[in-house]
């Protein structure tokens, strides 16, 4: 189930949005400013961000501005939802990182056709940095050490839930999207590859990735579930 933030101080437009939303399957978190969007988000990473421009104590701007100068913000889908229509606001508004801009008052099905195309998009992107990053390290694995792809995989040195983790992480699973597989919160899945990372002394995913291939890991059918 994708997870939508919405960020906007209208508590009647924030109640009117979780049920609409809701009952198209999404799962939809709402608070009231930019502060909170921004403590909501490194909580607990949406899949799609849907907020206000003129809001207490950090507008919209600014949280957008903000999210988008970190690591975990930068690809994230931002659709803007304002009274603010002036063609001013609308550049400003993708010139700092939105992805669209919604004009108040707006019919609900034009929200939800710019959330779905958003989502696709973002799929589309995830899916072609996985597969080149994917290419990358099965071209320098048969270049530096093509030998190692065709031994036999030692036993991974990982308990259960964290060898079910590395499965999921190697195919270039998120870890919203692998909480979503495995049944388990995304939180939980950043502490077993954190654990995972820390036994194979590596830094980071796509190490991970790579010493996957070089030693001729192939990950089974179906991971199971873990639980939290």
């Amino acid at each position: 189930m994708k997870k939508i933030l919405v960020v906007d101080d209208d508590t009647i437009l924030q109640m009117a949005l979780i049920r609409y939303l809701e009952k198209r399957g999404y799962a939809v978190q709402a608070v009231s400013s930019g502060v909170e969007g921004l403590s909501a988000f490194e909580q607990m990473p949406p899949d799609l961000v849907v907020s206000d421009v003129m809001m207490p104590d950090m507008d919209g701007f600014e949280f957008c501005r903000q999210l988008r100068a970190t690591r975990i913000g930068q690809l994230v889908p931002f659709i803007f939802l304002s009274s603010r229509g002036d063609l001013e606001d609308r550049v400003q508004g993708h010139s700092i990182g939105a992805d669209d801009y919604l004009i108040k008052p707006f019919e609900p099905k034009e929200l939800l056709a710019k959330i779905e195309a958003q989502l696709e998009r973002s799929r589309r992107i995830h899916q072609e940095i996985v597969r080149l990053l994917q290419q990358a390290d099965l071209r320098s694995v048969a270049v530096s050490v093509p030998e190692k792809v065709a031994q036999t995989p030692q036993p991974l040195p990982l308990t259960p839930a964290e060898e079910k983790v590395f499965w999921e992480v190697i195919q270039g699973y998120t870890n919203k999207q692998i909480g979503d597989r495995l049944f388990v919160s995304p939180r939980t899945v950043q502490t077993h590859l954190s654990s995972i990372l820390n036994k194979l002394q590596l830094e980071n995913r796509s190490q991970l990735v790579r010493f996957a291939f070089e030693h001729g890991y192939k990950p089974p059918a179906d991971p199971g579930r873990l639980e939290d």
